[in-house]
C-alpha cells in the first residue's frame, strides 16, 4: 500500500495540472448532472416488514384517494376571548379566511367545512379545516406558501387565532450557516497548527472540492433513488470533518519529510505513500460502517448511510490524489515560519527545538525513514529518539499514564461509565409537530388541538380490517369496532368506513392520552391483541398503524437489527485492523473503546435533549424523546471515525515496536510523535460537529451534539488516555498475531517499512527550482 501510494504522490506531484484538470472535470459532470437530473428529496419513512408498514401499504392499495400524493394542510382557527366560533362574526370571519385559503393556490383540490364535518370542539371555541392539494408538496411554489401565509394572516387580522399545520406550509429555508461556523473555527485551528496560510489553505480546498464533488452527487442521484433530505446533511458534516482531517495528516507528514531533507517531490511521495495509507485504511474503517447501515433495512437510513460513505470515500480520493498536486503548487510556503503558540506549548520539547519547519515531525504515523534524512541507510529506532530531552504536555502526560496505568485505566472508564448511564433513560419516537419549536405554526396548531379536542387526537391509531371474502371482513369489522370501544384509553372510534370492493376497512381510533405517552402505547398492544383474537374468530386480518404505532415497530425493528449490524461492522473492521496492525487484542481493545464512546456520547445526549440539562446553552427549545433512527445512526458513525484515531494514533507505536523499540517505549514513543496531530484533528471535527447543534432541525442539532461529544470522549479519553494505558499493562503481547494467522494474512505495508528500506536512487535531471530527490527507489 505504501509504495502504491508512494508512486501516485509523486505522479500527482509532477502532473499536477493534469491532476486538478481531471478533479475540475469530475466536479463539473457531477454538477450538470446535479442540473439536468435532480430531483426533489423526500421525507418519507418507510418500515418494510413491520405491521405498521404493511398496514400503510394496505390503505394506499384499497383507499387510493384517502392515501393521495397530493399536499395537505390542517388550518385550526379559535376564536377570540373564549367566544363561540359559531357565533355570527366568528362564522363569518372563518368562512371568510377559508375563502382566501381555497384561493391561495390554483393547486387547492378541497378546503373542508369545520361546520359540515363536525370538527368542532365541545367546547365550540376552536374549530379545524381539511385542506388538499392536487399536487405534492414538492411541486409546491413559493407563490403557493405565500398566497397560504397571507389567508393564514387574513384571519389574524379578522381577530381569529389561525395556525396551520401538514406539508403544505413553507419549508424551513436551508441554513449553511453550522457549515461556514465550523469551516471558520478549523481553519483558526489549522492556522494556529501551521503558522502558514498556504498549509492551513490547503486542507480546507481539498475539503471544499471533496464536499462540493459530494453534495453534486447526492442531488444527482435524489431523485431516482428517494434520497432523504437528511442524507446530504450528514454527508456535509462528515465530507467536512474527515476531508480536513485526512489532508491534515498528509500536509503534516509532508512537513515532517521536508524538515528531514527531502526535496519537495519526494516528501510528497513519502508523505502520500505513509500517512496517506494511514488514510485510505481509515476512511476504509469509516465506510465500512456507515454503509452497513444497510442491513437494517430501513430506507432512511440506508440513504444517509450510503450518502455519507460516499462522501468518505471521496475525501479520501480527493487527500491521496488532489493533495500531492496541490502541495506541487505551494512549494515552500507551506512549510511555514512558525507552528504558532498552541502547537510549541504541545509538542515535546526536543521537537520544538529544532526549527520552524519540523513542526509536523510529531505528526501522523510516520515511518523510521523520516528521521533519518536524505539519504538513509536503514530504519532509526524509536528508543533513539525516545531518549531525548522532552518537556512538552504530550510527554509529560504519556509519562503519567505509562507511571500508573492502572490506575488511569480504571478512572478513565469509570468516569466514561457514568457519563453513560443517563442513556439507560433513552426514549425514542418519531419526529411530529409537538417536537418543533414552541414558536412555529405547526407547534401552535398542535397544542390548540391538543387542547381543544384532547391529547390523542394528534396521534390517532389507523386499524384496517381485510378480508378477500367481502361478507368476512364486514363481519371481522363490527366486531372489532365494537370491542375497540370498550378497551380503557380510548377517546372515540369512526365507524367502520369501506372501500369499493367491499374487502378492506378502515377504523380510526383517538386515544385519550398523547401520542408519545406509555398509556398510547400500551392501547396499541391491546388493540393488536384484540385484533389477532377477532382474526382467529372471524378469519378476517387486523393491522395497526399510526405515529405510535410507528414509533414501537420502529423499536422493535432496531432491537433487532443492532446485533447483525454490530457483528457485520466491527467484524469487518476489526479484520482490516488485524490488518493493519498485525495483531488480535489491539483491535479487541479498539472495539471495546468504542464502546465506551458510543454509549457516554448516548447518555449525554439524553441529559440535554431528554432531560434538558444545559439545553439554553446550545438553544434547545423542546426537550423529548430522541428520533428512533438516532442511536444507530450514532453507533455507525462514531465507530467509524473511532476507528480514524485507532489507525492514526496506533500505527505510530506499532511503527516504533517493529523499528527495534520496547513495548512501552514503543507506546511512549508513538504517543509524543503523533498525539498533536490527532488533538488537532479531533479538534477540527469537534468544531465542525459543534457548528451544526445551532440547526433548526431538532435530529440535527441532536446528532451534531451527539458527535462533537463522542469524538472528545473517544479522541481524549479513550485513544488518547485509555488505548496507552492498555498498551502498557499488555506489553508485548499487544502486537503478538498467533502464527498460523501471520502466515495466511497478507502484509499490509501502512507504516512505510518498504519506503525506510528503499535504496537510494540516483538525482533526478535538474529542474530549475527544484533539488535533486532522494529516497525510494521503485524496487520496494
Amino acid at each position: 500500500m505504501a509504495t502504491f501510494l508512494h508512486r501516485i504522490g509523486r505522479t500527482a506531484f509532477r502532473r499536477r495540472w493534469l491532476v486538478v484538470l481531471l478533479w475540475a472535470l469530475v466536479l463539473g459532470a457531477v454538477g450538470v448532472a446535479a442540473a439536468n437530473g435532480s430531483g426533489p428529496q423526500t421525507t418519507n419513512v418507510t418500515l418494510p416488514g413491520t405491521e405498521a408498514q404493511r398496514a400503510n401499504d394496505l390503505l394506499e392499495k384499497q383507499f387510493p384517494a384517502a392515501n393521495a400524493d397530493g399536499a395537505n394542510a390542517r388550518v385550526v382557527l379559535r376564536a377570540p376571548g373564549g367566544e363561540k366560533i359559531d357565533s355570527a362574526d366568528n362564522r363569518a370571519a372563518l368562512k371568510a379566511t377559508l375563502a382566501d385559503v381555497q384561493k391561495s393556490s390554483a393547486h387547492i383540490a378541497k378546503v373542508s367545512d369545520p361546520f359540515a364535518a363536525k370538527a368542532v370542539s365541545a367546547t365550540g371555541t376552536t374549530a379545524y379545516s381539511q385542506v388538499t392539494y392536487s399536487v405534492p408538496d414538492t411541486e409546491l411554489t413559493d407563490r403557493d406558501h405565500s398566497g397560504l401565509d397571507k389567508a393564514l394572516e387574513s384571519g389574524r387580522d379578522r381577530g381569529l387565532t389561525v395556525e396551520a399545520s401538514g406539508n403544505a406550509l413553507r419549508p424551513p429555508e436551508e441554513s449553511h450557516t453550522a457549515e461556514v461556523i465550523g469551516f471558520a473555527l478549523a481553519a483558526v485551528i489549522l492556522l494556529i497548527t501551521f503558522g502558514s496560510l498556504v498549509a492551513a489553505g490547503l486542507p480546507l480546498v481539498t475539503a471544499l472540492v471533496g464536499v462540493a464533488v459530494s453534495m453534486a452527487a447526492i442531488t444527482a442521484l435524489s431523485g431516482p433513488f428517494e434520497l432523504n433530505s437528511n442524507a446530504s446533511v450528514l454527508a456535509t458534516m462528515l465530507g467536512i470533518a474527515v476531508g480536513i482531517d485526512y489532508a491534515l495528516f498528509i500536509v503534516s507528514r509532508y512537513r515532517s519529510e521536508r524538515a528531514a531533507g527531502y526535496d519537495a517531490e519526494e516528501a510528497a511521495a513519502r508523505a502520500n505513500g505513509t500517512a496517506g495509507s494511514a488514510v485510505v485504511f481509515a476512511g476504509l474503517t469509516v465506510v465500512i460502517a456507515l454503509a452497513g447501515l444497510a442491513v437494517v433495512n430501513l430506507s432512511i437510513l440506508t440513504a444517509m448511510g450510503l450518502a455519507a460513505a460516499g462522501a468518505v470515500a471521496v475525501a479520501v480520493l480527493v487527500a491521496v490524489t488532489l493533495m500531492p498536486a496541490l502541495l506541487g503548487f505551494a512549494g515552500e510556503r507551506v512549510v511555514g515560519r512558525g507552528r504558532g503558540r498552541f502547537v510549541r506549548r504541545f509538542l515535546p520539547g526536543r521537537a520544538a527545538a529544532s526549527g520552524p519547519t519540523s513542526a509536523a515531525s510529531a505528526t501522523g504515523p510516520t515511518s523510521a525513514a523520516s528521521a533519518t534524512g536524505p539519504t538513509p541507510t536503514g530504519p532509526a529506532t524509536g528508543p533513539a529518539r525516545a531518549g531525548s530531552p522532552e518537556t512538552g504536555l504530550a510527554h509529560r502526560w504519556i509519562a503519567y499514564v505509562l507511571r500508573k496505568p492502572a490506575k488511569v485505566l480504571v478512572l478513565a472508564v469509570l468516569a466514561l461509565g457514568v457519563i453513560a448511564l443517563p442513556a439507560t433513560r433513552l426514549e425514542l419516537g418519531l419526529p411530529d409537530d409537538g417536537s418543533k419549536s414552541a414558536s412555529s405554526t405547526q407547534r401552535k396548531a398542535y397544542d390548540m388541538l391538543s387542547q381543544s379536542f384532547g391529547p390523542g387526537f394528534n396521534g390517532p391509531l389507523t386499524v384496517t380490517v381485510d378480508n378477500e371474502d367481502p361478507a368476512v371482513a364486514r363481519t371481522g369489522a363490527a366486531e372489532l369496532g365494537t370491542s375497540l370501544k370498550d378497551l380503557g384509553d380510548v377517546a372515540a372510534v369512526t365507524p367502520a368506513v369501506f372501500n369499493k370492493a367491499g374487502d378492506t376497512a378502515l377504523i380510526t381510533v383517538v386515544p385519550k392520552s398523547a401520542p408519545g405517552s406509555d398509556a398510547t402505547k400500551e392501547l396499541v398492544g391491546d388493540i393488536r391483541s384484540l385484533a389477532d383474537r377477532t382474526g382467529a374468530d372471524s378469519g378476517a386480518r387486523a393491522l395497526v398503524t399510526g405515529t405510535t404505532a410507528l414509533n414501537i415497530d420502529v423499536s422493535d425493528k432496531f432491537s433487532k437489527a443492532i446485533v447483525p449490524y454490530l457483528a457485520l461492522v466491527v467484524g469487518l473492521a476489526v479484520l482490516v485492523l488485524i490488518l493493519v496492525f498485525r495483531s488480535v487484542l489491539v483491535p479487541l481493545k479498539a472495539a471495546l473503546g468504542f464502546l465506551l464512546s458510543v454509549l457516554a456520547s448516548l447518555g449525554a445526549i439524553v441529559a440535554v435533549f431528554q432531560w434538558g440539562w444545559l439545553k439554553d446553552l446550545i438553544g434547545l427549545e423542546q426537550t423529548g424523546p430522541l428520533m428512533s433512527l438516532m442511536p444507530i445512526l450514532m453507533v455507525g458513525i462514531v465507530f467509524g471515525l473511532a476507528m480514524d484515531y485507532q489507525v492514526f494514533l496506533v500505527t505510530r507505536m506499532r511503527e516504533a515496536y517493529v523499528h527495534g523499540a520496547d513495548a512501552r517505549t514503543a507506546v511512549a514513543d508513538g504517543f509524543r510523535h503523533s498525539a498533536t496531530v490527532v488533538t488537532v484533528a479531533a479538534l477540527i471535527m469537534i468544531t465542525v460537529f459543534a457548528g451544526f447543534v445551532g440547526s433548526d432541525d431538532a435530529m440535527i442539532k441532536a446528532l451534531g451534539f451527539g458527535l462533537a461529544v463522542a469524538v472528545a470522549f473517544d479522541a481524549f479519553v479513550v485513544r488518547m488516555t485509555i488505548v496507552p494505558a492498555a498498551l502498557a499493562l499488555l506489553g508485548n503481547r499487544a502486537w503478538s498475531l498467533p502464527g498460523w494467522l501471520d502466515r495466511i494474512l497478507p502484509h499490509v505495508d501502512i507504516e512505510g517499512e518498504k519506503l525506510a528500506r528503499a535504496e537510494p536512487v540516483p538525482p533526478l535531471p535538474e529542474q530549475p527550482g527544484r533539488r535533486p530527490a532522494h529516497g525510494y527507489s521503485g524496487r520496494g
